[in-house]
C-alpha cells in the first residue's frame, strides 16, 4: 500500500504487479518498498497440495504422452511390446528354464532321447533370436531418440523464451531505477550486456571454439 505522504508507481508485467513507494521528504526519491503481488485469485489449499500450474503441467504431459501412444502404428506397438518383454525378468526365467532343459536332455542326464547332442541347433536358435531382438530394440530406440530430439528442441525454445523475458525484465527494472533516480544502476556496466538477447548460434560457436582450443592444448600439456 502506497503511503499518503508520497507518490506511487505501479507496473503490471505478466501476472505480477510491482509497486514502488516513494517518499517526497528526501532530496532524491528513494525506493522504500517493492511489492510483488500475484494477480491470480486467492485459492485456499491444504498443506501438501500442489500449485495449479504444476497440476496443469502434469496433465498436459500425460495428455501428450497418451496422444503419442494412440498415434503409434501397429509395427511400433509390436516392437515396443517385444522390447518390453525382452527386457523383463520373465524373459530371463523362460530362457533359463528352456535352455537348462535343452542342455540337460542333450547331455544325456535324463532317460529322454537326445535331439541336439552337438548343440548346433541351440546355437542357431540363440543367434537368430539375438538378431531379431536387437532389431526390435533398435526400432524402439530410434523412436525414443526422435522423441528425445523433439523434447530437447522444446527445452531449447523454452530456455530462449525465458532468456528473452528476463532480458526485457532487466530493461524494465533498469528504466524504473533510472526514473526514480537510483544511481546504483549506472555502477554496473554488465547491465548493458544483460539487456541484450543471447544469440544461440554464437554461443554454440564459442563452445565449439573453446572445446577445440582445449583439445589442441591437451597434447602440449602431456
Amino acid at each position: 500500500m502506497v503511503p499518503s505522504s508520497g507518490t506511487g508507481l505501479a507496473k503490471r508485467l505478466r501476472g505480477v504487479r510491482i509497486v514502488i513507494s516513494l517518499h517526497s521528504r528526501r532530496a532524491k526519491p528513494t525506493i522504500v518498498r517493492i511489492e510483488v503481488e500475484s494477480m491470480s485469485k486467492n485459492i485456499t489449499r491444504e498443506p501438501g497440495d500442489m500449485a495449479d500450474v504444476v497440476q496443469r503441467n502434469i496433465q498436459a504431459l500425460l495428455l501428450r504422452r497418451n496422444q503419442e501412444e494412440k498415434t503409434k502404428g501397429v509395427q511400433d506397438r509390436i516392437a515396443d511390446a517385444i522390447s518390453r518383454f525382452a527386457g523383463s525378468m520373465t524373459f530371463v526365467y523362460i530362457h533359463l528354464i528352456g535352455f537348462g532343459i535343452w542342455i540337460v536332455v542333450n547331455l544325456g542326464w535324463t532317460p529322454l532321447p537326445t535331439f541336439d547332442p552337438t548343440f548346433v541347433v541351440l546355437a542357431m536358435f540363440a543367434s537368430v533370436e539375438a538378431i531379431f531382438l536387437s532389431t526390435f530394440v533398435l526400432i524402439t530406440q530410434n523412436r525414443m531418440a526422435a522423441q528425445a530430439d523433439r523434447r530437447a528442441d522444446l527445452d531449447l525454445h523454452i530456455s530462449l523464451l525465458a532468456e528473452h523475458e528476463v532480458t526485457r525484465l532487466i530493461s524494465l527494472v533498469t528504466a524504473i531505477a533510472e526514473r526514480v533516480g537510483i544511481e546504483a544502476a549506472s555502477d554496473h556496466p554488465e547491465l548493458a550486456e544483460l539487456e541484450k538477447d543471447v544469440d544461440p548460434e554464437k554461443v554454440l560457436e564459442k563452445i565449439e571454439e573453446t572445446e577445440s582450443n582445449m583439445t589442441k592444448k591437451a597434447p602440449d600439456q602431456l
